[in-house]
């Protein structure tokens, strides 16, 4: 029996490398034009940039002096990729860049490997042609490298399942070289030799100097879940014991009790008001139980309808109760059901949301996918709708995501979304030119300092002070601060290198005063 052109057209090698290269392009542009004035992106890009020029290395600040609240490792890994690169605007972004590259791999071979070259491209397409992983995939937060330590703990967790293997002390610290305890899709040879040794300790670690316990949000739910789901069905454990999971927190716990003490407002900055704070409605902005849900659907289309379709379908060729589904599902998709809807419901008990925060349940999500592909595949009077199916949401999500991202990078030049990074680059050009001395006086956009290279900002009183004496030849002001500046400033001009006005009436504008 020949395939029908869904599944001709899902099993083409050509489908799935240009698959692979749209969702590469959709990474690299959906940002652009480049700059750091949304999102808190200055507030992470601050953190490295400090480490370089400042030394500052465990304990950070934000452009305005705040203590920083997140752990210093992406800060690290950005400031290797700068001493490599000696590129800002490249170092910034390469952490979730590669990130974000990395998993779709991981989720192609995985899936592959287990369900099917079909499973394999839909997992993929998942992950990439949404409306969420290319917005992170290049923005400067720590989201997307947060996700891809999750999605390896997952995952690792993920293959042991599906072995039935039990966990050993070389996966509690690390990886067996002969390969027993590698990540399930790699080619023979990677799987012999692991590229880097891993272990569920050394990702937990690393989970928490990103952003601290949150990992135990999006994992310990469906590891509770599985374990007790597995004992009356003699199923291997998800549990790999206490102490990877309590000697990573004590490394955290130990960064915490070092800016308690180095840094003065650490604990009401940190403690209480990014940690505690999420906890409670005064600080943060609370949101209702069910908003992650619609945003979920709507982020993830149109694979979100496409799983919803699936379940719905398989439940009624069965004819069976949603109880009985539950006693029937293989063991490694019970995980991934735990896993994903797990630090959903988690997530959405927490009063403090933002969208971006659910992200880590995508990549699951995408294996979900794929394993209910690979699952009703097998089913001959079901496979050709599914496929059918697989192939519409493929084509829709190219339409879906290819068109946001559009629309998102002409909306950004048409609006001169990127006017702050122009200006920072020609003043910076300027003052190597004429050999100038310069400051930038304070205001709302954290970014400045980063565009200008500066890493303090300067009061108007200190400025007007240090420029009448000769300290300085040239000074960025905000537009409404110029007039006054100018009749307090001896011997001070307009320069006519400026800021592109911004179609935002909350922007400010940017001049330069030289003398």
């Amino acid at each position: 029996m020949e395939p029908s052109w869904p599944e001709d057209f899902l099993q083409n090698k050509r489908t799935a490398w240009i698959v692979a290269a749209l969702i590469i392009i959709l990474f690299l542009v959906t940002n652009l034009p480049w700059q750091l004035d949304d999102y808190d992106q200055a507030k992470q890009a601050f953190t490295s940039f400090e480490m370089v020029k400042e030394g500052h290395w465990f304990y950070q600040h934000t452009p305005h002096e705040r203590v920083a609240t997140k752990p210093p490792l992406v800060g690290w890994i950005t400031a290797g990729f700068f001493s490599l690169t000696r590129s800002w605007e490249i170092a910034w972004r390469l952490p979730s860049f590669l990130a974000a590259v990395a998993m779709s791999i991981l989720l192609f071979r995985a899936a592959s490997s287990a369900y099917g070259s079909i499973a394999g491209l839909i997992a993929l397409s998942a992950f990439g042609l949404n409306l969420l992983s290319p917005r992170l995939a290049t923005l400067v937060r720590t989201d997307m490298p947060l996700a891809f330590v999750i999605f390896l703990l997952g995952l690792l967790i993920w293959k042991k399942v599906r072995t039935r293997e039990a966990w050993n002390s070389h996966d509690r610290l690390i990886d067996s070289p002969s390969g027993s305890s590698t990540l399930s899709g790699f080619p023979a040879h990677v799987a012999r030799h692991p590229p880097a040794p891993l272990s569920i300790f050394a990702l937990l670690t690393a989970a928490m100097l990103i952003k601290g316990p949150i990992v135990y949000a999006f994992l310990l739910p469906g590891i509770a879940a599985f374990q007790l789901w597995r004992r009356k069905r003699g199923v291997a454990s998800v549990w790999c014991g206490w102490w990877p999971w309590l000697a990573s927190l004590g490394i955290f716990l130990a960064w915490v009790i070092g800016g308690i003490f180095c840094e003065p407002d650490f604990f009401n900055q940190v403690v209480l008001r990014e940690f505690a704070g999420r906890f409670g409605a005064e600080i943060h902005r609370s949101q209702p139980f069910y908003f992650y849900f619609p945003h979920l659907l709507h982020k993830f289309f149109p694979w979100s309808v496409l799983m919803i379709a699936i379940a719905i379908v398989d439940l009624r060729s069965r004819k069976s109760k949603l109880r009985s589904v539950f006693g029937e599902m293989s063991p490694e998709t019970f995980w991934l059901l735990g896993w994903s809807l797990g630090g959903l419901i988690v997530m959405s008990i927490i009063p403090s949301k933002r969208v971006d925060r659910i992200f880590p349940v995508i990549p699951p999500l995408c294996l979900l996918l794929a394993a209910q592909i690979g699952k009703m595949s097998s089913r001959e009077q079901l496979r050709e709708r599914i496929y059918g199916w697989s192939a519409a949401a493929l084509l829709l999500s190219i339409l879906f995501t290819s068109g946001y991202t559009i629309s998102k990078v002409v909306s950004g030049y048409r609006n001169h979304r990127a006017a702050l990074v122009i200006f920072g680059r020609e003043v910076r050009h300027e003052a190597k030119a004429h050999h100038w001395r310069y400051e930038t006086i304070r205001a709302s956009d954290e970014g400045m300092l980063l565009y200008l290279e500066r890493t303090h900002f300067i009061e108007p009183e200190d400025a007007i002070r240090e420029w009448n004496r000769g300290a300085l030849n040239a000074l960025v002001a905000p537009m409404d601060e110029a007039p006054r500046l100018m009749r307090e400033l001896s011997n001070a001009s307009l320069s006519p290198i400026r800021s592109v006005e911004r179609k935002n009436e909350q922007d400010i504008g940017y001049v330069l005063l030289t003398r």
